[in-house]
């Protein structure tokens, strides 16, 4: 029902016809917009937008100028505000102006108190309730006139609702090419959502579809985390080494939590593997690390030990995935897990849970002579927390109660390897680097002395 003249006058007194009227259209033009709104554009002198908005009053006596270049359009406006003799100005713009719009722009280049905004539904607003999900927790990027590296770095965040503004050339397609190129431990479902407002089409499409499809020009791409789909591996098709992050299952609430592939490789080398050896893998998150081992040493034990029971339940998962039966999924905290372990001839600590010293205690007390230690380490703290471990016990400083060197044992050769890597990811039809976290590998080999 229309509101009585009285609030309608009102707003129209309160929203100053000398001003700058900054109005919010959708699709359906005109017929969308309140009644109050409509009379404000009907009492414009001066009418300023892009063809489609002007489009949408055709019989309107005032003067139009066209929304194309933005700082001629801004300079236009502001020599009509020093004429002494304007009326009203009304700009057209799409959905909510202050809302990835034009509005950030005129209050950057306008006195505030010029303006008036009257908001329209936004694209995002309608796609969400399109597809029926709440969207008060969705991160909403805009890729309009912009790269697609923040649209990155929310993927490999594994962000759980994502809407993207998309352009000409950070296309649906476009974005499906990233998708795939960032090989991610979680599955998106993904929704192109066009002409929002108007002949609506909205669909999710598998990645790989979006890819070769043309959509319209207006439309907005949802991106939904679905952390619980695990696709069916074909385990003759996987390489022997480097086993994509795509095909373990993750953490829900920490899918970027994993071990990545390079640096993965890079461990495994370190480590010097050999049949039939004991290994551990202290914090051994979503057991990526353990089952590469197992995979390539089938004749060797992994004992994979995790602090947390999702994590558990994860690596048993995962084990399942690639049908491998010689990793021990343990749940515990180290080091006390790691007293009644088999004597292991490699060891690898991806977690510590704080407690770094204490489990190189543990670990030099147990690890078979000749033994391989590598740490993979992602801060500072704990690279300095190993190294001044490393120094101290060479010196056999490490105080009364810690275990001590077996008899003949030289103590330990340590080396360090920063990691430092960026994965190629399509950028439109150009491409760039997305750096990976860094990472610094320490490998120490306990020395024993010669007969």
């Amino acid at each position: 029902m229309l509101r009585s003249n009285v609030i309608i006058n009102y707003e129209l007194e309160r929203s100053g016809l000398t001003l700058i009227q900054v109005v919010g259209i959708g699709l359906d033009g005109a017929a969308g917009l309140t009644y109050a709104v409509q009379q404000i554009v009907e009492q414009a002198t001066l009418l300023v937008g892009s063809d489609r908005h002007l489009s949408y009053f055709p019989g309107h006596p005032a003067q139009r100028l066209l929304l194309g270049d933005f700082t001629q359009a801004i300079g236009e406006i502001k020599r009509c505000l020093e004429a002494s003799d304007t009326g009203t100005i009304v700009v057209l713009v799409s959905g909510d102006p202050l809302f990835f719009g034009l509005g950030r722009l005129l209050l950057a280049e306008l006195p505030a108190e010029h303006l008036t905004f009257h908001p329209h539904l936004s694209s995002v607003q309608l796609a969400f309730n399109e597809i029926k999900v709440p969207w008060q927790d969705a991160r909403v990027i805009s890729a309009h006139g912009r790269s697609l590296e923040e649209l990155t770095q929310v993927l490999q965040q594994g962000v759980e609702k994502i809407a993207v503004l998309t352009d000409p050339t950070n296309t649906p397609g476009a974005i499906a090419r990233l998708l795939l190129a960032l090989d991610l431990p979680s599955y998106y479902q993904f929704w192109v959502c066009e002409n929002l407002g108007g002949a609506s089409q909205v669909q999710s499409l598998p990645v790989e579809v979006v890819i070769e499809q043309t959509f319209a020009p207006l439309n907005v791409v949802v991106l939904l985390r679905c952390p619980d789909v695990a696709q069916q591996l074909d385990l003759e098709t996987l390489p022997l080494l480097g086993l994509p992050d795509s095909t373990f299952v993750s953490f829900s609430d920490r899918p970027g939590l994993m071990t990545k592939r390079e640096v993965r490789l890079s461990i495994l080398g370190e480590l010097a593997l050999q049949p039939g050896q004991i290994i551990w893998d202290i914090g051994a998150g979503t057991g990526s690390v353990s089952i590469e081992i197992a995979r390539l040493c089938p004749t060797s034990q992994v004992y994979a030990i995790e602090k947390t029971s999702a994590g558990t339940a994860l690596i048993e998962q995962n084990c399942r995935r690639f049908q491998v039966n010689n990793v021990i999924s343990l749940h515990g905290r180290a080091p006390d897990i790691l007293h009644d372990l088999p004597t292991p001839n490699r060891i690898f600590i991806g977690g510590s849970g704080g407690n770094l010293s204490h489990i190189m205690n543990s670990c030099e007390a147990k690890l078979a002579s000749g033994g391989v230690l590598v740490l993979a380490l992602a801060t500072l703290e704990h690279l300095n927390t190993a190294l001044e471990w490393m120094r101290d016990s060479s010196t056999e400083k490490l105080g009364d109660s810690a275990p001590r060197r077996p008899e003949g044992d030289r103590g330990w050769d340590y080396r360090l390897l920063q990691v430092q890597l960026s994965r190629s990811v399509p950028v439109g039809p150009l491409t760039r680097f997305s750096p990976l976290n860094p990472v610094t590998i320490l490998t120490a080999t306990r020395l024993k002395l010669k007969k």
